[in-house]
């Protein structure tokens, strides 16, 4: 079956790219969706509380359902809820969907404390029939057609209920289960347990897609064959190597391609401060914010990245910046 509502049904290996709090929001997925190489993206989670949000609250976090939930480069995006009420959560997927969204994934992963301490993310790993319950009601509430997908950890403190909680994704009516191989406790830090989606994989009959640690092709290949999975999401890889899945579609289709080189990197990175300034309406915060997040990420992969964080480090404008920038693309 397709991961994707809008996709026809394909037996290819597909690519996501990961919803990630901060870090790959619309503008991101802007840009690393114009390289090429997805075949779809995740918003950053919208929070459910107790309300059911206006369009402008949707439109903010996924400013895609206004052009037919896609991307510029026309890369279908989903949208991600993260709450533990179940019935306003449902609530909430109705109405976006009756926006225009054609697909509905849940969070029950994110492991950031304030999160968690407001009974969202990572904390529901602890109880695996609350997870149910939500899956089951935003199914029982949502259209037939409306996909529901949902991503989670391998547990909170530990890994005992990793298998109890992806079955009772599976039970409460998901049709695709996205696997991030740690847990809350162990956070970014390697290594992450690939094995452990396998084991997922093993005892649920919907697809999993693998997520954790690919940071380049060698690891998208490892991860493949540890997990057994054959659909895979980047998350932090994506950020710190732009073109990453660009290489892995070449790969997947019986090709290899070179790296993108530092020039070009560098007229990605103009690029993506132009969109952000655009979109900032007239503060600087955001842009120059967004743009040395960027490059700190960056630097992980291109060390030239470093130089140029250096060289910005201080400044304060979007002029000055800019001019920098284009210093060095042109260099």
């Amino acid at each position: 079956m397709a991961l994707f509502a809008e996709q026809p049904k394909t037996s290819h290996a597909q690519l996501f790219l990961a919803p990630m709090q901060g870090l790959i929001d619309a503008q991101m997925r802007d840009l690393l969706t114009r390289i090429g190489g997805y075949d779809g993206c995740v918003t950053e989670f919208v929070r459910i509380t107790h309300t059911v949000h206006h369009r402008t609250t949707w439109i903010k976090y996924m400013p895609e359902l206004a052009q037919a939930n896609k991307t510029q480069a026309g890369t279908p995006v989903i949208v991600q809820l993260l709450g533990s009420d179940a019935v306003n959560i449902a609530r909430n997927a109705l109405n976006v969907i009756k926006l225009g969204a054609k697909q509905i994934d849940l969070n029950f992963g994110c492991p950031a404390p304030t999160v968690n301490q407001h009974a969202g993310g990572a904390i529901l790993l602890r109880t695996p029939k609350l997870i149910e319950e939500i899956v089951r009601t935003v199914r029982k509430t949502i259209p037939e057609n409306v996909i529901l997908s949902a991503k989670m950890r391998l547990g909170y403190e530990d890994k005992t209920q990793a298998i109890a909680c992806a079955q009772a994704i599976e039970q409460g009516g998901a049709q695709l289960l996205t696997v991030h191989a740690r847990t809350k406790l162990e956070g970014y830090k390697p290594p992450a347990h690939w094995e452990w989606i396998a084991r997922i994989k093993n005892n649920i009959s919907i697809p999993v897609v693998a997520n954790g640690d690919v940071f380049t092709l060698a690891d998208y290949q490892n991860i493949r064959m540890i997990s057994e999975c054959k659909h895979v999401m980047l998350g932090r890889g994506a950020v710190q190597r732009p073109d990453l899945a660009r290489q892995i579609a070449a790969y997947n289709n019986g090709n290899l391609i070179d790296p993108m080189p530092w020039q070009e990197i560098v007229e990605l990175i103009a690029e993506f401060f132009k969109i952000c300034c655009l979109r900032a309406q007239a503060s600087n915060k955001y842009p120059i914010a967004r743009l040395k997040q960027w490059l700190a990420m960056l630097k992980l992969t291109y060390p030239e990245a470093a130089t140029l964080f250096n060289t910005i480090r201080t400044l304060t404008t979007i002029n000055e910046i800019s001019t920098i920038i284009n210093q060095h693309a042109k260099a």
